[in-house]
């Protein structure tokens, strides 16, 4: 099979991080965007990614897809997050390699990082401490992940790149009343408020836990940033282990996510906090430094990305019939 580097495969890209690559890639002039959904093509099932790869004459890869939820489903379902997120990087990282594949993007998570990290949290907290247990088998498959790029990096000479992003939100996210991450779950939970009337809304954990927050726009911005640099810019300014963080400087505790999202949606009532629930990692913090020396910078801040967020549910019919117009942010 003959192979165009130009030929880019976006896998997942039907979530919110591969949705937002696609747009990226096509607001950039690529015209060569391959993409499959999950009954097209099974990541999780070897020979189906093998067959895919020996056809398909790929150059490029971002790998985004994952089983991915918040606390509620990481506690749920932690088998599936764990089997599935390594099938499908054990898969794909491995038959992209088969079929000489030039280079490879693999998305990991601010959560393979220790749970008491020191902040912010730099490349190099990699494996150095216990992991928060809310969401360790989803931390573990992406830690597989970025062990086999490095693997192969090193045994294959092959340039496979790893961006671990912070807590990300955007259009096409997940809305699901239980397994959604915080940003999407609270725009549902307040929605639903505001339209009810009610006049008060239970937020899980204290509310003290920080978390930083990166559009999905600007996700698949420093994606297609770093997948631009030359292998010798990447290894000069990614961890020894190949890893680079993507951050916003968005930081801010869940109770004032709460009051913001509030805003954003026009609910008016009480916010109650359920410190009977789990509230998870204290703080979340990238440091990005390496990537902001490298010329990339996020633009779209928390306010104005929580109102785009709602404004997009709404008309993609994320949240249910019982809509109105979003409130904006005043």
């Amino acid at each position: 099979m003959n192979r165009n580097t130009r030929r880019i495969f976006v896998a997942g890209h039907r979530g919110m991080v591969g949705s937002a690559i696609v747009r990226a890639l096509r607001a950039a002039g690529e015209t060569d965007i391959v993409t499959r959904s999950h009954a097209e093509l099974d990541l999780t099932d070897q020979q189906q990614v093998r067959e895919f790869f020996a056809t398909e004459g790929i150059g490029r890869v971002y790998l985004g897809a994952a089983r991915v939820g918040g606390i509620h489903a990481n506690n749920t379902y932690p088998a599936e997050f764990i089997q599935q997120n390594l099938m499908i990087a054990a898969n794909v990282i491995h038959e992209a390699w088969r079929s000489h594949v030039e280079r490879l993007l693999f998305l990991g998570s601010s959560c393979i990082y220790p749970r008491l990290a020191t902040q912010p949290i730099r490349e190099t907290e990699l494996m150095t401490g216990a992991l928060e247990p809310t969401n360790a088998p989803y931390a573990i498959a992406k830690i597989a992940g970025i062990a086999m790029c490095d693997s192969y990096n090193r045994q294959y000479g092959t340039d496979y790149r790893c961006v671990m992003p912070t807590n990300l939100y955007g259009p096409g996210d997940n809305y699901h009343a239980e397994n959604s991450h915080v940003i999407p779950g609270l725009i549902r939970r307040f929605h639903e408020a505001r339209i009810a009337g009610a006049a008060t809304v239970a937020v899980w954990g204290s509310g003290t836990p920080m978390r930083e927050f990166l559009h999905a726009d600007d996700l698949a911005e420093g994606c297609r940033h770093v997948m631009a640099m030359s292998r010798d810019a990447y290894q000069a300014c990614a961890a020894p282990t190949g890893i680079l963080n993507i951050g916003s400087g968005d930081e801010l505790t869940i109770r004032e996510l709460a009051m913001e999202v509030a805003r954003a949606t026009g609910y008016r009532g009480e916010i109650r906090f359920d410190a009977t629930k789990p509230d998870g990692t204290p703080r979340k913090r990238l440091d990005w430094n390496a990537l902001a020396q490298t010329g990339w910078n996020p633009r779209v801040d928390l306010a104005t990305g929580l109102r785009l967020a709602y404004e997009d549910a709404l008309a993609s019919g994320l949240l249910g019939a019982a809509q109105t117009e979003a409130v904006p942010i005043t």
